[in-house]
């Protein structure tokens, strides 16, 4: 049996859980909608936290690892809540190799969280990625849709500083 092992609150209301028990309800014959639950799930809660995997799997009568399994093979689902603002920073090799880890490590600093973290305000999360698919502006992050390149950790204070004005 897997434990649960988020640091971060749960914080479902009634009428979330009542949406997801409705698509359990009208899926749950068929194991082959795991995806399509999960999905709407997520959708429900913006992220797969383990209370939901419980109730999906309890309701679909499929094992938890099964559900944990599809959860992080797939990048689509999310395990933490994002923020108002998802910073993105880039750990591929030519980001990497130009310093992308003390990009990671200022943001992290200045927000007072790590990794797959979420601010207690819910307006900045950050994630480490593999390949944001623009090299030549090595390292890179992006905020939501906005794509920063070139970056010097001397510029995350400005650039995050866009997002709370």
């Amino acid at each position: 049996m897997l434990k649960k092992i988020s640091k971060i609150p749960f914080n479902g209301t009634p009428e979330q859980e009542e949406q997801l028990r409705a698509v359990i309800e009208e899926c749950k014959s068929d194991k082959s909608l795991l995806m399509h639950v999960m999905q709407r799930a997520q959708h429900i809660y913006g992220y797969l936290p383990f209370e939901v995997q419980a109730m999906i799997a309890d309701g679909m009568d499929i094992p938890l690892e099964k559900v944990y399994g599809v959860s992080t093979f797939y990048a689509q689902f999310a395990l933490s809540p994002k923020g108002k603002y998802n910073i993105s920073v880039c750990l591929g090799t030519a980001c990497y190799v130009k310093g992308s880890q003390e990009i990671l490590d200022k943001i992290c600093e200045k927000l007072g969280i790590g990794p797959d973290e979420c601010t207690k305000d819910g307006i900045f999360s950050i994630e480490a990625c593999r390949c944001i698919g623009a090299c030549g502006l090595a390292p890179v992050m992006m905020i939501n849709e906005d794509v920063y390149g070139n970056l010097k950790p001397d510029q995350i204070d400005q650039i995050l500083a866009k997002y709370t004005d």
